[in-house]
């Protein structure tokens, strides 16, 4: 298992077009990839998940990924994280 963390840069956090973006993202791997933020968790490939999270600017989110594909998807994540986010 690999795993991030990330402080939030957008002024609107992790709304609806990033988190559908992210979705998208996320479901072009194989391996399992989490979001958690203040003890809650939501898988990426759920768009609802991720926007029940709630997660502002200014605040941290952990990202883990485990599975057969887990360096791509890991790079990918910080990748997209860093450039959307």
């Amino acid at each position: 298992m690999k795993k991030f963390e990330y402080l939030i840069k957008d002024e609107i956090g992790i709304h609806a077009r990033p988190a559908g973006l992210l979705v998208k993202e996320a479901k072009n791997f194989e391996s399992k990839i989490m979001l958690v933020k203040d003890g809650k968790s939501a898988e990426a490939t759920k768009l609802m998940a991720v926007m029940g999270l709630g997660v502002k600017c200014g605040q941290n989110v952990e990202v883990t990924v485990e599975g057969p594909d887990e360096d791509a998807a890991f790079d990918a994540m910080k990748t997209f994280f860093e450039t959307n986010l």
